[in-house]
């Protein structure tokens, strides 16, 4: 009986570590307890009860991950990596004496590689009408949203900013990958006899050269900048105030029996993105599949079906809200004179405009 209670003292002692047996350290992305002498069983309040490390300031929960038993050392690993930035505290509490608690600063961020660029920006033309209505820009990878105001500048040709010469609303048109990003000119300085082009005067000038600039810092959702800043230099012509009238386009008609596009000739740039989803062509079994494309700086648009077209008649529709640079649509201008406004709003103009067209047998 006596033997058994001296083996009982000795057993207790050697599970007994305190603060001044243990260190910590770190170890690439592990966390070890060195002068651990406590054996490999894990005792009843678990792992987290004798070694727990911390990510972040604050009351924070310990970080998960698995314990493993070296020797004298304890070893955690973390389920997963701490991110950059990110202060971490590990603590140690010993079976007597105070908490063993060590800090290692934050590891740095990993250089961001700046692959991001502007790939478009429409219209392509050098030539815009001085009420020029819209810009997109196209991105070659998804880019973050709020930065924009500060990073889109339009210069005069002294490279002076124009300012307010946007609209610079809180919600950015981006689409839905984030790649490309409607940008309005401040209609209020487009239209005539409103309040802003009054006081402002527009912020295209006929006859002057300007520079759409884009910053290099506006970043990526990673956080990295562009590759490099883009301009766009481009020079203003007279106002177009005109609608669009579907007489002036010529069409190029394939032959049937090929794969041969349908063309679209305009005698201006159209609206680049319109032009993408404002045209179906319809033939003797319904719409018909195939691709688009638009060319010669958005004044032809190109239709290859995806099958060879047939010997039999054929439509094309046009949806009547199709804009050009200055936001004229098919039977209606953007900026209409005040003068001349109750006689447009009397005419009723038909939603959708029909090209019809008849493919022969060779």
């Amino acid at each position: 009986m006596l033997v058994l209670r001296i083996g009982t003292v000795v057993l207790a002692l050697a599970m007994t570590v305190t603060a001044q047996d243990v260190s910590i350290r770190q170890d690439g992305g592990t966390y070890h307890a060195v002068g651990w002498t406590s054996g490999s069983q894990e005792p009843p309040g678990g792992w987290p009860s004798v070694f727990a490390v911390y990510a972040g300031e604050g009351d924070v929960p310990p970080m998960l991950g698995s314990y493993s038993v070296q020797g004298a050392i304890l070893v955690f690993r973390p389920r997963y990596p701490v991110a950059p930035g990110l202060r971490v505290r590990a603590v140690f509490r010993p079976s007597s004496g105070p908490a063993v608690q060590t800090y290692f600063e934050p590891l740095p961020a990993p250089a961001l590689a700046s692959t991001t660029h502007v790939e478009h920006v429409y219209p392509t033309t050098d030539l815009l009408p001085d009420n020029q209505l819209k810009l997109y820009l196209v991105f070659s990878a998804p880019m973050s949203r709020g930065d924009a105001w500060k990073r889109i500048h339009l210069l005069d040709a002294r490279g002076v900013q124009v300012d307010l010469a946007f609209l610079e609303i809180e919600q950015e048109l981006w689409d839905s990958e984030q790649r490309r990003l409607t940008v309005l000119f401040d209609p209020g300085r487009i239209k005539r006899g409103l309040v802003p082009r009054n006081e402002l005067g527009p912020a295209l000038i006929e006859g002057q050269e300007y520079t759409l600039l884009i910053d290099r810092e506006w970043q990526d959702p990673q956080g990295a900048p562009l590759r490099e800043e883009y301009r766009k230099r481009f020079r203003v012509g007279p106002a177009d105030r005109q609608p669009t009238d579907v007489k002036d386009w010529r069409l190029t008609l394939p032959q049937a029996g090929t794969a041969e596009p349908l063309v679209v000739k305009f005698p201006e740039p159209m609206d680049w993105a319109m032009l993408q989803r404002t045209f179906q062509v319809s033939g003797p079994g319904g719409p018909v599949a195939g691709a688009i494309r638009v060319e010669n700086r958005e004044t032809e648009w190109r239709f290859t079906p995806a099958r060879p077209w047939q010997p039999s008649d054929y439509e094309l529709i046009v949806d009547a809200s199709l804009e050009d640079l200055a936001g004229n649509r098919i039977g209606r201008a953007f900026d209409v004179d005040l003068d001349q406004f109750d006689r447009v709003t009397e005419r009723v103009i038909p939603k959708t405009q029909t090209l019809p067209f008849r493919l022969s047998g060779q």
